[in-house]
C-alpha cells in the first residue's frame, strides 16, 4: 500500500525563533510540546500532514542510540552539529508499524526496533490532551543526515484539528518534499521501500514519486536550482532541501510576505523563501 506524506521535521536551534518564522510565513503554529527524550516541538497542521518545528530543548535526557534502537533526540542533536539547521527527516504514514518494519528489514533498509511513545499534546482550545505513535525506522546508508520513517497515530482523534489547519498565507496542503542528492537514481530502491510504490518516475533531472499526500521528489543539485533558484544542501546521500505548499492564488500569500518582511522570489510562478531566511531549509508556494 501507497504511503502518503505524514510530516517532515525543520530542526532548528530557537524553537520560538523558527516559530516566528512560520508565523510571518502565515500559518498557523500550534503550541510547544515536549518529547521524553529532550527534544520540544511546534507543529503546522494540514489534513493529514505537519511540519513539526522541532529544537533540542533539554539535552541531559536525551537518550544514546544503539545498533538497533534509533535515537530522535540524538539524531537531531547531531544534525545540528554536524549541518546545522534544516529539514532532518521526512516521514510517510504508517499502516502496519510491525509489517513496515518486517518489509523494510528484508529490503535491507532498518534493523531498528519499532519506536511506541505517547506525549502530551494541546488542542486548539488550548485544552490537554494525550497522543501517541508507533513508529518503524528506516535508514538509507549513504545517507546520513536524512531521517526516514513510517509513522501511525495510536490516538489521531485527539491530535488532528480543523482549527489548527486555517493558515493565514492561504496553504492548503502540502505538493512535494523535495530532497536532493547528486545521483537521484542510486536511491530509488530505497525511496520504492519507503513509499511502498512501485512507480517511481525517473527523468535527466532526478525522480518524482507520487504518494496519496503529496509528491516525493529527488533531484540533483542543477536541476533543484533551476527549479526554486536557491542552493541546495549537499551531501554525500539524500538531504532533504524543500517543501511546497498548495495555496489557491500567489498573489495575496506575496502582498503577505512583503508585509512580514520576509524575503523571498517569484521563480518559475513559485514564491520561493530561501534557506537564509527559513532557518536552512526552503519554503516554497505553489498555486493550486
Amino acid at each position: 500500500m501507497a504511503r502518503g506524506l505524514d510530516h517532515v521535521v525543520h530542526a532548528v536551534r530557537d524553537l520560538e525563533a523558527a516559530a516566528a518564522l512560520y508565523g510571518r510565513l502565515g500559518f498557523q503554529v500550534g503550541a510547544r510540546n515536549q518529547h521524553p527524550w529532550g527534544t520540544h516541538n511546534r507543529l503546522v497542521q494540514f489534513p493529514g500532514f505537519f511540519l513539526e518545528i522541532l529544537a533540542v530543548g533539554e539535552p541531559g535526557k536525551i537518550i544514546p542510540a544503539t545498533r538497533t534502537a534509533f535515537s530522535f533526540g540524538a539524531f537531531n542533536r547531531d544534525f545540528l552539529a554536524a549541518v546545522g539547521e534544516g529539514l532532518s527527516c521526512m516521514v510517510v504514514e504508517g499502516h502496519d508499524p510491525a509489517a513496515e518494519k518486517a518489509a523494510l528489514d528484508e529490503a535491507g533498509f532498518s534493523g531498528f526496533d519499532l519506536l511506541n511513545f505517547s506525549r502530551k499534546g494541546k488542542r486548539a482550545d488550548g485544552s490537554e490532551t494525550e497522543v501517541g505513535f508507533s513508529i518503524a525506522l528506516a535508514r538509507d546508508p549513504a545517507s546520513p543526515h536524512a531521517g526516514f520513517f513510517t509513522c501511525k497515530q495510536t490516538h489521531p482523534e485527539n491530535f488532528w484539528s480543523t482549527d489548527l489547519q486555517r493558515h493565514e498565507n492561504g496553504a492548503q496542503s502540502i505538493e512535494a518534499c523535495v530532497l536532493v542528492v547528486e545521483n537521484p537514481t542510486d536511491h530509488h530502491i530505497f525511496l520504492e521501500a519507503l513509499i511502498g510504490v512501485r512507480d517511481v518516475r525517473a527523468t535527466s533531472l532526478g525522480l518524482r514519486v507520487s504518494t496519496p499526500r503529496g509528491d516525493v521528489l529527488a533531484l540533483d543539485p542543477r536541476a533543484f536550482r533551476d527549479a526554486y533558484g536557491v542552493e541546495p544542501p549537499i551531501d554525500a546521500g539524500l538531504r532533504l532541501a524543500a517543501l511546497s505548499f498548495v495555496v489557491t492564488d500567489l498573489a495575496p500569500t506575496r502582498a503577505l510576505l512583503q508585509r512580514n518582511a520576509v524575503a523571498h522570489s517569484l521563480h518559475r510562478d513559485k514564491l520561493v523563501v530561501g534557506p537564509d531566511a527559513a532557518h536552512g531549509a526552503t519554503i516554497v508556494f505553489e498555486a493550486s
